[in-house]
């Protein structure tokens, strides 16, 4: 991926979709703005996918924490739900 490109307005994003898409394949995300505030970004579908990916289970996140068999006080408060006025 290249540096960042210069970001697109909805409406010029709309006129030249196909250079939008084009761009995010060979250049990288592209950005586009509304009233000059960035609101989304157009990324190739291989982008998309490598950064979609699940990379394994929960169980496996977990086990592989740095915290692992760190002493950490896991231990269930007993105090009484507070009361709320609803």
């Amino acid at each position: 991926m290249s540096k960042t490109s210069t970001p697109w307005t909805i409406a010029n994003a709309k006129a030249r979709l196909s250079e939008v898409i084009e761009r995010a394949h060979r250049e990288g995300p592209q950005i586009l703005t509304k009233n000059g505030r960035s609101t989304a970004v157009v990324v190739s579908i291989e982008e998309w996918e490598q950064k979609t990916v699940r990379k394994g289970s929960l169980a496996e996140f977990l086990l592989a924490s740095p915290l692992r068999g760190a002493d950490l006080d896991t231990e269930r408060s007993r105090d009484d739900a507070r009361a709320l006025d609803l």
